[in-house]
């Protein structure tokens, strides 16, 4: 699979919000990589857990669902009904874009894009296929979201993270098809590297159970339901 990389900015409301695209005529799906925090941290997630997801056969689209600027202020990535509004304005992006709207749909969000991600899911049910939560705060989504999700939801948790006792009651609360699993570290901030791309093998696993399978496409995990899907890669300039 040899993947071709492109710097994009997506539109939603009275900002552009930067985002990178790697993808190839066969990959498996698309998982949107969403963080709250415009600054070098997101970067330092961002890799790790991309270039695994790559390597799983998947094309990613990272996304920070904060301006720059935004990314300034400690507060911005706390206001999770417009970091929801942000998630829905780049599904609605996808949907108008031929070669990527029909990929299976997977989501991997951390810290309060968490919360977006939920919101997100829960107000479109079957937009996206399956979903990985890595820590961060899906508890500020709210209760009612959280019950009514129907997408299929993997919350992955390192064993050292002192908000792992909130998360567990957040896990709870989901009625969805949902698993919980143990990473090394704590935080993901405080993650490592190999640390960020082991729980991105736990992401990709998920993702390969849950996600719908292209037609053609070879790699379909046992028992994943099949779609009519094409992909020739045309991204935005």
């Amino acid at each position: 699979m040899k993947l071709r990389y492109s710097q994009l900015s997506l539109p939603s409301r009275d900002v552009w919000l930067p985002a990178r695209l790697a993808h190839a005529p066969d990959v498996r799906g698309l998982v949107l990589v969403w963080q709250a925090f415009a600054n070098p941290a997101a970067y330092d997630l961002e890799t790790p857990v991309a270039d695994t997801l790559q390597r799983a056969g998947y094309a990613t689209l990272a996304l920070d669902l904060l301006s720059d600027e935004e990314g300034r202020d400690s507060d911005a990535r706390y206001n999770v009904a417009n970091l929801g509004a942000r998630a829905l304005a780049a599904l609605e992006w996808l949907r108008h874009q031929p070669d990527l709207a029909a990929l299976p749909l997977g989501v991997f969000a951390a810290d309060t894009a968490a919360a977006a991600a939920i919101r997100a899911a829960a107000q479109l049910p079957g937009r996206i296929h399956a979903m990985s939560i890595l820590s961060g705060r899906p508890d500020l989504s709210g209760a009612a979201p959280l019950h009514t999700l129907k997408t299929p939801t993997c919350f992955i948790v390192g064993k050292d993270d002192p908000r792992a006792p909130i998360l567990r009651q957040v896990f709870e609360l989901v009625t969805a098809t949902r698993d919980w699993q143990t990473s090394a570290g704590g935080e993901p901030e405080r993650m490592s590297a190999a640390m960020l791309a082991a729980c991105a093998d736990i992401a990709a696993a998920w993702m390969q159970v849950h996600l719908p399978v292209s037609v053609g496409n070879q790699n379909a995990a046992p028992g994943a339901p099949v779609v009519d899907t094409a992909f020739s890669p045309q991204p935005e300039k």
